[in-house]
């Protein structure tokens, strides 16, 4: 990989560490408003909590990923078709299950702070999100910098 090639996929995955971050708020914030306040009595409060707010997050993060991230996406079907949402949202839910699974250890068996171990899931959770679509959905072989795809010479 040259390091023009390299310096794209930084910015990349620059991009979508912040468009991540902004995800995890929603995420985050969702699993709060719901843990501490709209669902504090029904059982397994928690794992619904982290369910909806996980969910939250995922739209935040495709819709974001459309306009920001992947930029050889724009002005073409990339990432907009049935089957690349199908994939996105399969991507997702393997994310959601590491996510419970993370919490379900971090919290019961290791006994840390929910927070925390969100956290901490979160980084994994993205590592993995980013490398899955951007390899099973936006895997272009378009020239894209870090301004968005370069425009061809007529």
């Amino acid at each position: 990989m040259n390091i023009s090639k390299l310096k794209r996929a930084a910015y990349e995955f620059l991009r979508y560490a912040v468009v991540g971050g902004l995800a995890f708020l929603v995420d985050i914030g969702v699993l709060y408003l719901c843990k501490e306040h709209l669902l504090n009595s029904v059982p397994y409060t928690l794992y619904i909590s982290t369910a909806i707010g996980f969910l939250a997050g995922l739209t935040t993060n495709y819709l974001l990923c459309l306009k920001y991230v992947f930029l050889s996406a724009k002005g073409t079907s990339q990432g907009r078709t049935h089957k690349d949402r199908l994939i996105f949202v399969v991507i997702g839910v393997v994310g959601l299950a590491m996510n419970e699974a993370g919490m379900k250890l971090g919290v019961e068996v290791i006994r840390i702070n929910y927070l925390i171990v969100k956290i901490v899931v979160t980084g994994i959770v993205l590592v993995w999100n980013y490398l899955a679509r951007k390899f099973l959905i936006f895997n272009t072989k378009a020239e894209v910098g870090p301004d968005g795809p370069a425009d061809k010479e007529e």
